[in-house]
């Protein structure tokens, strides 16, 4: 029980910071890989297909005849090489067992040979293995990472977008990586366009006004003790700030299937807690130390450099 207790310990680190590879090579199948479809047969062409604008950190599915839907992704760190070009969906695995490279074992003795299923499990619940070797589109146990350069260069999604695109996109699917915007198609159809041409022209209908950001209040104002907190809801630009990002999650959360919400909701109550300990660690503030100007100017700062990142993140989703 205490060797499991140890194994365990170093695992939970390792597992957030290893590189969540598909690690399985695109012409053999891991047979503990439970859940796993394998290729279609070829010749048949796929109906949907994928485009990742690495520019825009986002996945776009396209389908004929439906407008295209997008989601966040994360994409490789820094420094790590990203494929681009065209591939395609090879497998669907489903509670897909992680393999650290042998690279990665090298570097880091303490990782396993694998990682079964499970909360440690940096590919997530879903993983849909791409025809480079080693890249995946995949879920992930870090959904924080999700929208930065964090990979080793696969794509991690949040867990509710990477089960819906488990669901609606079959092996086969044609997968574009592209550095710059994705080109996306009309939403109008040729068809539609060929006759409007022919008609009479229509005038255009005035500009659509953006709706102002919404504002939700932070519930824990009334009763905030930490410094940090007391000076994000006493602040006006910071609670300001703080309350579009609030209001914009709502909203995100308010357009989801129900069947997405629930798990969506708490991917970001866990992302609003892991917030409140990068600035607890970034603008640091002993109590009672808030009423020094010089402190609190440093700190109001602090704060609102991170809550102007989390407003943008907010915007992207």
């Amino acid at each position: 029980m205490q060797r499991t207790a140890t194994f365990l310990w170093h695992l939970v680190p390792t597992a957030t910071l290893a590189i969540a590879l598909a690690l399985v090579s695109p012409g053999v199948l891991r047979a503990q890989d439970a859940g796993t479809t394998s290729e279609t047969t070829a010749g048949v062409t796929p109906p949907r297909r994928i485009v990742i604008s690495l520019t825009e950190r986002r996945l776009h599915l396209l389908e004929e005849g439906r407008p295209p839907r997008s989601f966040p992704v994360a994409i490789g760190r820094p420094g790590v090489a990203i494929p681009l070009g065209d591939s395609r969906v090879l497998r669907k695995r489903r509670n897909p067992i992680w393999h650290p490279t042998a690279n990665q074992r090298r570097e880091n003795p303490a990782l396993p040979v694998s990682v079964p299923p499970g909360p440690s499990n940096p590919l997530g619940k879903f993983a849909l293995d791409l025809g480079w070797t080693a890249i995946a589109i995949h879920g992930t146990n870090e959904p924080d990472s999700v929208g930065r350069r964090a990979s080793g260069g696969c794509f991690r999604m949040l867990p509710a977008d990477i089960a819906a695109l488990f669901e609606m996109v079959p092996v086969g699917t044609p997968v574009r990586v592209v550095s710059g915007s994705a080109v996306l198609p009309s939403p109008q159809p040729a068809v539609a366009v060929a006759a409007a041409a022919s008609s009479p022209p229509i005038p255009a209908p005035p500009p659509k006004v953006a709706p102002p950001l919404p504002i939700l209040p932070d519930p824990r104002c009334a009763t905030a003790g930490a410094p940090l907190r007391r000076m994000i809801c006493t602040v006006p630009d910071l609670a300001a700030l703080d309350g579009r990002a609030r209001g914009l999650h709502q909203r995100h959360l308010a357009a989801l299937p129900a069947e997405r919400r629930d798990a969506a909701a708490y991917a970001l109550l866990q992302e609003e807690r892991r917030f409140d300990d990068r600035i607890t660690a970034r603008c640091w503030v002993r109590r009672g130390m808030e009423e020094d100007p010089a402190v609190a100017a440093a700190a109001e700062a602090c704060l609102r450099d991170a809550l102007s990142v989390r407003l943008e993140e907010a915007k992207r989703r």
